[in-house]
């Protein structure tokens, strides 16, 4: 994984010169493939700094100076507008590999034309994630809704991703979710489920802790956190209007 290139700031030398336009991007390209086998599907385009390129890989963005002698991990700030532009990129990337998903994927909480949208990763027998769920409700009364994807934080064979294959396989996928989260009894049923490609997006995602929030503009919130500050960072006044769950 990308993650043990980080003792690499700074450091890697390529061998080969570059050339303008196309065939510069080319050859960054190339350097990095050679170095680094698994940036095959990782995009070079130049970036918004002189001498820079820009390499997006899953949900990560790094640089590559324009020479092909380094690579440079850290955040790009436009020093005239104190824009974070690496964030800007990265909060587009989450939102794209987010909504690749598909909702028919998802557990799906709250109005169809919602104002804001929240999606979750959540563990199922996580007490902060169940401490969110009892949050879903204010949160869809004010026009938001919410979407779970599972993060069985204790594995692929855990008993957590058993249960949230059980949720996922249950007639009455949100009542089953808010069961298990209550620390209920499940009906242990299997079928064909997404739970094992939500946990590995997850892990692309940097997810390392539940609940995780990501906002429908590409922002996450790792942890817990109750409805009304949310709201407030969403920009929605917390007022005494409602839409059932659904």
């Amino acid at each position: 994984m990308l993650r043990h290139l980080l003792p690499c700031f700074f450091s890697l030398v390529f061998s080969c010169a570059v050339h303008a336009g196309e065939q510069d991007i080319k050859q960054v390209k190339s350097n990095l493939v050679r170095a680094f086998p698994e940036l095959s599907a990782a995009s070079v385009k130049p970036s918004s700094a002189s001498g820079l390129y820009e390499v997006e890989f899953d949900a990560r963005v790094f640089y590559v100076t324009s020479d092909g002698k380094y690579l440079m991990m850290g955040d790009l700030v436009d020093m005239g507008t104190r824009t974070n532009l690496t964030e800007e990129r990265r909060a587009a990337v989450r939102s794209r590999l987010l909504d690749e998903v598909g909702e028919e994927n998802m557990i799906v909480m709250g109005p169809a034309k919602a104002k804001r949208t929240l999606t979750v990763f959540t563990d199922v027998d996580c007490p902060y994630c169940a401490k969110f769920h009892l949050e879903v409700p204010e949160l869809n009364k004010q026009g938001v809704k919410v979407r779970y994807l599972f993060y069985p934080r204790a594995g692929l064979q855990s008993e957590s991703y058993k249960r949230a294959v059980a949720v996922w396989c249950a007639s009455d996928r949100v009542k089953a979710i808010g069961i298990a989260k209550a620390g209920g009894k499940l009906d242990m049923k299997t079928c064909p489920n997404p739970v094992e490609k939500h946990y590995r997006l997850g892990g692309r995602l940097d997810v390392n802790g539940t609940p995780t929030i990501f906002v429908d503009n590409g922002k996450v919130f790792p942890g817990y956190m109750p409805a009304p500050r949310l709201l407030s960072m969403l920009g929605i006044k917390n007022e005494p209007s409602g839409t059932a769950v659904r």
